[in-house]
């Protein structure tokens, strides 16, 4: 037996499972994350409180600013693809857990 919250949730699953599994649709569940954890770093990193770091941001051959630019980005798309498989893969789970248990 199932409750009525599951119901709703295997009805739900059923009906957008497909849509949820679409790539935009995963850019946007985890896209603000990745977003606030980039900026949380570059504000710590161009803070000035590690000297050292400041030291290395401001020589003249540094390359610094592209290795960080190019690993926020991988940072972000990293956290974008993972949390969005992970919530789809859970839910699925879910939906597959209720359906054998209704099935039962």
């Amino acid at each position: 037996m199932l409750t009525s919250a599951e119901k709703e949730f295997v009805a739900y699953w059923e009906e957008n499972r497909l849509k949820k599994k679409k790539i935009l649709r995963q850019i946007s569940v985890g896209l603000p994350m990745a977003v606030i954890l980039v900026i949380a770093i570059f504000v710590n990193f161009f803070s000035g409180w590690f000297k050292r770091a400041d030291i290395v941001l401001h020589q003249e051959k540094s390359s610094l600013i592209i290795v960080l630019i190019v690993a926020a980005l991988l940072i972000v798309a990293f956290i974008v693809i993972f949390s969005a498989r992970h919530r789809w893969d859970m839910n699925e789970q879910s939906y597959r857990e209720l359906i054998s248990k209704r099935d039962k």
